[in-house]
This record gives C-alpha cells, sequence and structure tokens, in this order.
C-alpha cells in the first residue's frame, strides 16, 4: 500500500512538473541566460563534454544533449551526428557548449576550427548557429561576444 502512495505522490509531482515546463519554456534570449543555464551544466565536470542546446524559432530550448563525452583535455565532435539530431527535432538554431576541466576557458585553435566546421555544415540545413560558449572554473567565454560567429 506504501509502494503504491509512493507511486501515485510521483506521478503527481511528474505531472505538475510537465505542466509547468510547458507554461513557461525556458527560453534563450539573452548571453546573460545562456551563460548562466551552461554554467550549472557545465562547470564542474571533470571530464570534457560538448553540448548542443537546439532551439525553435523563439529560441525557446527544444531539447539539451550531451554529443560527446571526452577526456580531460579533450572530446571528438562529429557534425553530421550534430546535423542529423537538428533536422529530428526540427531546430532553427543551437547554441554550442563544452567545459574546459582545467579551469581556463579560453578556446583553443581547436575549439574555433571545429566551430567554424559546424556553422559550414549547420548552414548546408538552414540551422543557425547563435553561439558557442566555453566554460572555465568561474568563467565562461562566448564566441558571438568576441565577434568569432
Amino acid at each position: 500500500m506504501q509502494y503504491q502512495t509512493h507511486q501515485r505522490v510521483i506521478k503527481m509531482a511528474l505531472t505538475l512538473l510537465e505542466k509547468q515546463m510547458k507554461q513557461k519554456p525556458v527560453s534563450f534570449n539573452s548571453s546573460t541566460e545562456t551563460l548562466q543555464y551552461l554554467r550549472l551544466q557545465l562547470e564542474q565536470l571533470e571530464r570534457e563534454v560538448f553540448m548542443v542546446l537546439y532551439l525553435d524559432t523563439q529560441h525557446r530550448l527544444i531539447a539539451s544533449e550531451t554529443t560527446s563525452l571526452g577526456t580531460i583535455n579533450t572530446t571528438s565532435v562529429y557534425p553530421r551526428e550534430i546535423i542529423k539530431t537538428a533536422l529530428g527535432y526540427n531546430a532553427a538554431a543551437v547554441v554550442f557548449a563544452h567545459n574546459h576541466p582545467s579551469g581556463t576557458a579560453e578556446p583553443s585553435n581547436a575549439d574555433r576550427t571545429v566551430t567554424e566546421r559546424l556553422i559550414a555544415a549547420l548552414s548546408l540545413v538552414d540551422v543557425r548557429v547563435l553561439d558557442h560558449v566555453v566554460i572555465g572554473h568561474g568563467e565562461s567565454i562566448s564566441f558571438a561576444e568576441r565577434g568569432w560567429l
């Protein structure tokens, strides 16, 4: 009997949470909102992770996915997989993000190169790249703010 009560309470909580999320979707209309969200997701991770935020035409979050999980200082990014997922979600735009477990957020040349490749590939299917954010410990760097996109 107690198990059934717990299950009902959990189901009710999930239903309420779903309703709340549908009423007020997460939107990324400013770099501040985006950076706050991404720092919560990535700052404390011990391995490098590449994440993509898939957004609709109003820059509301459709889905947030970790596309690759790497080592302490590198991760592999595959444009084909990101394009496939973006098309599957019918995303109009994306934001890329990854962390630097070393703590320093300064993007590497490899970070800039992969971003250029992703922008070129996604432009072929009309998906805009709004930003690529690198998260360090207590700091973050936005490619858009630096004028690199």
